[in-house]
């Protein structure tokens, strides 16, 4: 990105110079722009909000949230945040407002109301939901590089594995550890 110049920008679109700065002020903010329309589902593509038990609506809301950070077109944002985020902080600040914040909110109403309905342990839901944000961005990110602990599993193995392993961490303590004694 940073190398890239307008000029061939609109040469691999199709459009004249004149024609992207009729639509964005400057290469910085087309580039911002292009990452946010690759991360954040447009209204129509964004699912209404889950219904039913909270741990319903927890399942629905970490397979929505896996599948958008999965999908190519984050995928090439994600790279390219990564690959120029020294030179553009403020793209990791859209990330992190955008993408794992709003996550965050929405997993921590939904802990919330499990937690009064006794469907999850008594937890603090914005804790347990920034952990459950970390665990989905960093496999995910670990997915779709090719390289590390998920490089080898599918996709859907990895969110099978991340999804049990969240659901027995939140479990009500009775029955997230059962003793080994049988008491």
């Amino acid at each position: 990105m940073a190398n890239a110049t307008l000029d061939e920008i609109a040469q691999r679109a199709g459009v004249s110079k004149g024609t992207i700065y009729l639509y964005f002020p400057n290469k910085h903010e087309l580039f911002r722009q292009s990452i946010r329309s690759a991360l954040i589902p447009s209204s129509g593509e964004t699912r209404s909000p889950a219904t039913g038990s909270p741990s319903r609506q927890l399942r629905d809301t970490i397979d929505q949230q896996w599948e958008l950070m999965t999908c190519e077109p984050a995928l090439t944002a994600t790279r390219l945040l990564a690959a120029e985020q020294w030179q553009y902080p403020d793209l990791a600040e859209l990330y992190t407002a955008e993408v794992v914040t709003r996550f965050t909110d929405q997993v921590a109403g939904i802990l919330e109301a499990g937690v009064r309905a006794g469907e999850f342990r008594d937890i603090d839901p914005l804790v347990a939901a920034r952990m459950l944000a970390a665990l989905a961005v960093q496999s995910a990110s670990w997915r779709t590089s090719g390289v590390g602990p998920f490089s080898a599993q599918s996709s859907e193995e990895i969110l099978r594995e991340l999804t049990e392993f969240y659901f027995q961490a939140i479990a009500p303590l009775d029955s997230a550890f059962p003793q080994a004694d049988g008491a």
